[in-house]
């Protein structure tokens, strides 16, 4: 691979930015987590609560199962995350790989953490974890030549599973994992 060196591009990388004009309000994520039904939770694809986290559906999924981990609160950065918040995330993330794992059996996963929109993260404010299951053969030929990735379970059905996996209650917005096993219990 070339490099092509251009020192005099550091002073645009390092400039101060303009601080993010993003608020609660336009955030996907925070509304999801101001829905106080079940029927506002799922138009919002949220699967599920824990104590400081929520479970959402990815609305434009990269491939089958495509989940978001994200914190309750509005938070962009790892450091702003208390230690309750990031256990919580990081506990959330090991179970539903464990419900996918046992649901859907995929090959492997992608988990992934965008910082930043220079990083891809299409929500900068509000940090989530993307959990994506994997299948051999998952990619085939139309996002490269149709740039068109085929899924082959709607959001609904998608949603149905897991929150029956979850034994949730339709008249309660609380959720249980109880029944589920982690990966280590297993």
């Amino acid at each position: 691979m070339d490099r092509l060196w251009a020192p005099w591009r550091l002073a645009y990388v390092a400039a101060p930015k303009p601080p993010s004009s993003a608020t609660d309000e336009d955030c996907f994520i925070c509304r999801a987590i101001a829905s106080s039904n079940r029927a506002e939770e799922r138009a919002h694809w949220l699967v599920h609560r824990s104590s400081h986290s929520v479970v959402i559906l990815n609305r434009f999924p990269y491939n089958n199962g495509h989940l978001l981990i994200c914190p309750q609160q509005h938070k962009g950065t790892l450091d702003l995350l208390s230690d309750s918040e990031l256990l919580d995330l990081q506990h959330l993330l090991c179970r539903f790989m464990a419900i996918i794992q046992k649901r859907m059996r995929p090959d492997g996963y992608n988990i992934g953490l965008n910082l930043g929109r220079a990083a891809g993260a299409g929500v900068p404010g509000h940090l989530h974890w993307h959990l994506v299951p994997r299948w051999h053969g998952d990619t085939n030929f139309m996002p490269v030549l149709a740039d068109t990735r085929v899924l082959v379970q709607s959001l609904d059905a998608l949603y149905d599973l897991l929150v029956e996996e979850l034994g949730a209650s339709p008249t309660t917005g609380g959720h249980s994992l109880a029944g589920v096993q982690s990966a280590d219990n297993r």
